[in-house]
């Protein structure tokens, strides 16, 4: 039933159970709300959890009682400085600027940039929004940086992009797991009481070019930790392939049975010998034999799994990387087996959901091609509007933000649930692009760095204020619920564009109850490959398991019989190595890899306003090899800028032995002059769109060596 946020206001308390507003693990909680309206956090059992939280999911509550959320909107004055303005006041604004533009430049000068932490919901009718009131072909997301290279692989390979195809519980039982670019004991820590029966087992491997917290779960015959050179999990990947293939290793009768392009896929890795790749990766060629016949071994002897994560997708070759892992997964005849399987972890809070409804340039809801004729009938229908009016398929993240601020390019952009000055490549020239728009209008709850840079910011609701749906990286639809009511004048994204579609005359309703826009998404996704239409909020609030696709019936586990290709076959595609975007480090060159700390979340806009978490990791540490750091006269602790072709980024040095002396690690939750992304480069995977955020050359300095500040 509807929970009234309000309840505990008359003197009871009020408990509600929903989710971790963090990774897609999405945890369960309960949260309570007490008389006086604090708030508190306990761990409820769910399959991927079982009761347990990781330390951002126990601070969660903090967020609610900050004295610095944003609580009405705020309109830059004549002199630039933001000014509380009535919400009558923001709308007309931006419809005057939407107006404006479009009549100047056209409906695709206006774009609208969304985020995978979004719900379902707001997901969906951002999507809509864009289409319908805006009808421009300019929108696409944050999940762009976040899993859209497994995603793509996945579609060509399997026909369907489900992060994992199976309950995270099945991996409690397998003898071995192969974990590739995913430190999951720091981004998602209660998956690894997933690992404990590979751990036993000794067959956990672990892939990273770091001696990460997840590689030190292989300790003491608990597996084994490969430290391949950054950006060539490709070529490993490859190597292992040839093995499985030169040693009869495959399944022969399962490829029979449901897989296309054996002989191609031969002759592409014929080259790729244990040896050569060792000269490429300098993972031993003995130990890529090991691993082959170990995951070989495991395939007949009760279970074996193949996972990635955005270490080995983050690349110009993505993509291909990911389609490697696959190709080796069915080889071993992984895929759809009752005891195996292939999987990749999705990252953010609603990664999943968020790119299966429309906030993907590319995408209609229900995972629909917006190319596809039948698609664009099936969804116009459902709104109510002809067919033609839907405009075509946008350009992925990369592309659309290096359109900002161009004369022939977008002029104008909305941007929801998405930090980017944090979280895209190449931040420094993004900033400038943001400063160029004719207007920017930021939705959210504090004041993120690119909110910094808006003309209008709009108040939004936390997710502990808002009811709504999400979609674990298990395919697993599960529901969010209010427990405190909004602060100040905030109001939920579904309200601000309900608002705005009616002032901009769409042709189609925009519901703002949760619930209604989740049967609208459900009716627009039927007959897709991500198909909601048999679920709605009687259903996820009596407790039943809901994965997608659910019509009369939710499935735990897909690719059982078929695949979702039209011939029910998986399609094995030959992938080759490809030249790296700078050029190979030389001298004091070193490779930047950036990624997460176990303390932080994404762009850090939520977790550095976290007291706790922000102490226990409160600046920048590049990470470095004490051998590499000597050389550089750098010292533990010293204050260093890291130098690349875009940009520079000041940090603090961290000497350690987990990190190869050809490599250093920044992570990229930090503001400012602390800001990874001002390092990395704006290319992107050409299938995909994921940008390249792991193979930078970058050289380090120390400050007071250079005189520097």
């Amino acid at each position: 039933m509807a929970i009234d946020p309000a309840g505990s206001i008359a003197g009871e308390p009020l408990m509600v159970d929903t989710h971790c507003p963090y990774c897609a693990l999405q945890c369960a909680m309960t949260l309570t709300r007490d008389a006086d309206g604090e708030i508190s956090v306990a761990g409820r059992d769910f399959p991927t959890n079982r009761g347990g939280l990781c330390r951002k999911g126990w601070t969660s509550p903090e967020l609610l009682h900050r004295n610095d959320r944003l609580t009405r909107p705020l309109l830059r004055d004549a002199a630039g400085i933001p000014r509380p303005v009535s919400w009558d006041r923001a709308y007309q604004v931006i419809v005057d600027n939407i107006c404006r533009t479009q009549q100047r430049y056209g409906n695709d000068a206006v774009a609208v940039f969304g985020g995978g932490g979004l719900t379902n919901e707001k997901a969906y009718l951002l999507g809509k929004f864009a289409r319908v009131a805006l009808r421009t072909a300019m929108v696409d997301y944050n999940g762009r940086f976040c899993m859209s290279s497994a995603a793509a692989a996945a579609n060509r390979a399997f026909g369907v992009d489900r992060g994992l195809p199976f309950p995270v519980s099945d991996l409690d039982d397998a003898n071995t797991i192969m974990l590739l670019g995913s430190n999951v004991a720091d981004t998602m820590p209660p998956f690894t009481q997933h690992l404990t029966g590979a751990q036993r087992a000794g067959g956990l491997i672990v892939v990273d070019p770091r001696v990460s917290a997840t590689a030190r779960l292989t300790a003491g015959g608990s597996g084994v930790h490969l430290q391949p050179a950054p950006g060539t999990d490709l070529e490993l990947l490859l190597g292992i392939t040839h093995v499985v293939l030169t040693e009869g290793l495959i399944n022969n009768d399962y490829l029979d049975r449901r897989a296309n392009g054996l002989a191609g896929l031969r002759r592409s890795v014929a080259d790729l010998w244990p040896e050569r790749v060792q000269s490429i990766t300098g993972v031993p060629a003995a130990t890529i034999r090991e691993i082959a016949r170990r995951l070989a071994w495991a395939a007949d002897n009760g279970g074996c799994y193949l996972l990635t994560g955005r270490g080995v997708e983050q690349h110009v070759n993505g993509t291909d990387t990911a389609t490697a892992a696959i190709n080796l997964a069915l080889l071993l005849g992984l895929p759809g087996s009752p005891d195996s399987g292939y999987g990749t972890l999705t990252g953010q809070g609603n990664g999943q959901g968020g790119r299966e409804h429309g906030q993907k340039s590319d995408q209609l809801p229900g995972y629909r091609k917006i190319t596809d004729p039948a698609a664009r009938r099936h969804v116009a229908a459902v709104w109510g509007i002809d067919p033609d009016r839907l405009p075509g398929p946008g350009l992925p993240a990369v592309q659309l933000l290096d359109r900002l601020g161009r004369p022939d390019g977008v002029r104008m952009l909305m941007v929801h649930g998405s930090n980017l000055v944090i979280s895209a490549p190449d931040s420094t020239a993004l900033e400038r692009r943001l400063d160029d728009l004719d207007f920017l209008v930021v939705s959210d709850f504090f004041l993120s760095e690119t909110a910094r840079h808006a003309d209008l910011i709009l108040p939004v609701l936390q997710w502990a204020e808002e009811d709504g749906t999400m979609t674990t990286l298990e395919g697993r639809v599960v529901r969010r619920r209010a427990v405190s009511p909004p602060p100040g004048e905030a109001k939920s994204e579904l309200e601000i564009l309900h608002d705005l579609s009616r002032r901009l005359g769409a042709p189609s309703p925009f519901p703002t109850r949760p619930s209604e826009v989740f049967d609208e998404l459900a009716r627009a996704s039927a007959g897709g490959v991500a198909d909601y239409s048999g679920i709605d909020y009687p259903l996820l609030d009596s407790g039943a398991t809901a994965h997608w696709p659910y019509v009369d019936a939710g499935t735990p586990r897909l690719f059982g019989e078929r695949f979702g290709t039209a011939d029910g076959r998986a399609e094995l595609v030959p992938v080759r190595p490809t030249e790296p975007v700078d050029p190979v480090a030389t001298g004091t060159g070193l490779t930047l890899i950036t990624g997460r700390l176990l303390e932080h979340y994404q762009s850090g806009a939520q977790t550095r306003r976290v007291d706790t978490l922000n102490a226990s990791a409160p600046r920048a540490l590049v990470q470095i090899h004490p051998t590499t750091a000597a050389g550089l006269g750098i010292g533990d602790g010293d204050e260093v800028l890291v130098d690349s072709a875009r940009g520079r980024a000041r940090c603090w040095a961290e000497l350690t032995t987990g990190i190869r002396p050809d490599t250093v690690f920044l992570p990229f939750h930090y503001p400012d002059r602390s800001t990874a992304n001002r390092l990395t480069p704006a290319v992107a995977d050409p299938t995909s769109g994921m940008p390249e955020f792991k193979t930078a050359r970058v050289t380090v300095f120390r400050v007071a060596a250079i005189g520097a500040l």
